[in-house]
């Protein structure tokens, strides 16, 4: 039985039934929810969410990805700082990244001015946080795995031999 293909039909479609899954994946049905249950209890499936197309709402949210530089000291880790920022229901992400900054986080509130209030009265006063830096989603076309949009907007020039 392979854990990894129930993971990965997970992560294309979790709506997908156990039945359909088992079809897939040459498993029974028993086998498929065996493995969900397990993926589940150790923590590797962590939840289940909807892809939402934002820009289809006539109440959109506004998102951002904030670049954080910080410094560390010998009391404060990584892991510190992130458990201290995870816990905003603002952040939707955060990650911990190589290069010009520390900490990628993703961002989202009604308005920018709710997003900017939240940067500069929440997490820029935090001590190790020497730095943000905001950019501003204007548009998504591609959200965990699933492209957005209408789908026909196939501008691509055709090619044949």
């Amino acid at each position: 039985m392979s854990e990894r293909e129930v993971l990965e039909l997970l992560r294309e479609n979790a709506r997908y039934s156990t039945a359909d899954i088992a079809r897939m994946t040459d498993l029974s049905e028993s086998e498929v929810e065996a493995a969900i249950e397990e993926l589940e209890a150790a923590g590797v499936v962590r939840g289940y969410q909807a892809v939402v197309d934002w820009d289809k709402l006539e109440d959109e949210r506004v998102r951002a990805e904030v670049e954080l530089n910080v410094t560390l000291d010998r009391e404060t880790g990584y892991a510190d700082i992130a458990e201290r920022l995870a816990r905003f229901p603002q952040v939707k992400a955060l990650r911990l990244v190589s290069g010009d900054y520390d900490f990628d986080m993703e961002v989202e509130a009604d308005s920018i001015r709710e997003v900017s209030q939240f940067v500069s009265e929440k997490v820029a006063p935090v001590p190790e946080i020497t730095q943000t830096v905001t950019h501003y989603v204007m548009t998504s076309y591609k959200e965990n795995g699933i492209e957005l949009g209408d789908g026909d907007d196939d501008d691509r020039l055709s090619y044949s031999l």
